[in-house]
């Protein structure tokens, strides 16, 4: 059997770690589990990542890198303010919706972070991470489309940020798509009357 580096490795085992979470959830995580869905000797795992932790923040930085870019990519190029912040909004529920699992271990990853001392960290990236690009978000629309922001892009990124968690939480526990939409549409008219 041909040697495979550990960065060639690395992210084999993060997409592997990812399905079987998404799947049976984090507590299903364990290095062992991970060695077997991508069949390879646990050794491989803590040679690669070192701790479980070190493969969680990793699956946290990825799960977070594939919403972003998906998010960014949807951005309107010549749109509206308004036009953006409503296309921006709904590329980001779409994935809620399209990856239900994805976000449903995000979430799960967080709530462990906040009691793991070696996640903590990671668990503030990816909220800043998000946050930082929904405010970059809303500041390219501004400029390109010469509107006037009522309140700094920060502010108003954590704004929707907040609504926006709330709801997918809602869609997690007790879906309705319906009620979800008009949800969607309230929390982006208060977000645009706030900018």
């Amino acid at each position: 059997m041909a040697h495979v580096s550990a960065a060639e490795r690395r992210p084999q085992l993060i997409n592997a770690a990812i399905a079987l979470m998404a799947r049976e959830g984090v507590a299903a995580g364990s290095t062992r589990a991970i060695a077997t869905e991508l069949g390879v000797a646990q050794a491989t795992v803590h040679y690669t990542f070192g701790t479980k932790e070190e493969l969680y923040r990793a699956v946290m930085e990825q799960l977070t890198h594939d919403l972003v870019v998906q998010v960014t990519q949807a951005a309107p190029t010549d749109a509206s303010f308004e036009e953006t912040v409503v296309a921006l909004a709904e590329a980001l529920w779409n994935t809620v919706l399209e990856q239900p699992a994805s976000h449903q271990l995000l979430t799960e990853l967080s709530m462990l972070a906040m009691r793991t001392p070696h996640l903590q960290e990671a668990l503030q990236s990816h909220y800043g991470e998000v946050l930082a690009v929904t405010a970059k978000l809303v500041d390219q629309a501004a400029e390109r489309t010469g509107h006037q922001l009522g309140q700094p892009a920060e502010t108003i990124a954590r704004f929707f940020l907040a609504g926006f968690d709330g709801l997918t939480m809602q869609h997690l526990s007790l879906p309705d798509e319906e009620a979800e939409r008009v949800c969607l549409r309230s929390l982006v008219s208060a977000v645009l009357a706030m900018a």
